[in-house]
């Protein structure tokens, strides 16, 4: 999904909530090099021309080079009430990576940072954070393969470290794939989002389309 120039792709509104698709190749927060062009600047922008007065909080983030779902609430309260049942959250992502992956599996590993922000995976608990993916086998062929990611963690590219391990990495991963590759983006998209409405307490079931560049 593009989005041109300042349009949200909101997938869900309401007094509380806030859900937007978010493209590839966007901030979901300021950074000391980027301070405006970012989704929660466009989010902010959007719900200040509605009201004034109208609030945002970020709930959680996505990667720049990740495209998907983000959820933004209105207020503090709500904010904290979705942070604080996070792992009850589903989260699914759908991916290309290289070569022909045969079985659906599941990867767990400790994750470490390195002084440069760049992330390792290690079976040594001390000084890591716990990840866990799963991953099935939609489609492949002799070159890539379509993956259906469901994580039970959220950790700093958590998706793209354990693809890696497993000699898979994600097509167009220009920090952690060795291949080449012209791509314009990463091919990772977080495509489904279930979560209880902390307010409502309605069951919200969001999904988005898969992008084009993303499919077989």
């Amino acid at each position: 999904m593009i989005m041109k120039k300042d349009k949200l792709d909101i997938l869900y509104e309401d007094k509380y909530i806030l859900v937007v698709n978010k493209p590839s190749n966007l901030l979901t927060i300021s950074t000391d090099k980027e301070k405006y062009n970012t989704l929660y600047s466009k989010v902010y922008d959007y719900l200040k021309k509605k009201n004034k007065n109208n609030k945002v909080f970020i709930v959680h983030r996505l990667d720049k080079d990740t495209s998907g779902l983000v959820i933004f609430a209105k207020n503090e309260k709500v904010k904290y009430d979705l942070q604080n049942n996070w792992n009850s959250v589903i989260r699914k992502y759908i991916c290309k990576v290289y070569g022909k992956v045969l079985n659906d599996g599941v990867i767990e590993s400790y994750l470490k940072e390195t002084k440069t922000h760049l992330v390792y995976s290690s079976k040594d608990s001390k000084n890591g954070k716990y990840a866990k993916t799963n991953y099935k086998v939609i489609s492949c062929n002799d070159s890539y393969s379509l993956l259906d990611i469901l994580i039970e963690t959220g950790r700093h590219h958590q998706i793209r470290v354990h693809l890696k391990t497993i000699n898979h990495p994600i097509v167009g991963d220009k920090i952690y794939s060795n291949i080449k590759d012209n791509r314009k983006r990463l091919c990772l998209h977080a495509y489904y989002l279930e979560f209880i409405h902390p307010i409502t307490k309605e069951n919200i079931k969001l999904e988005t389309k898969i992008p084009r560049e993303i499919n077989l």
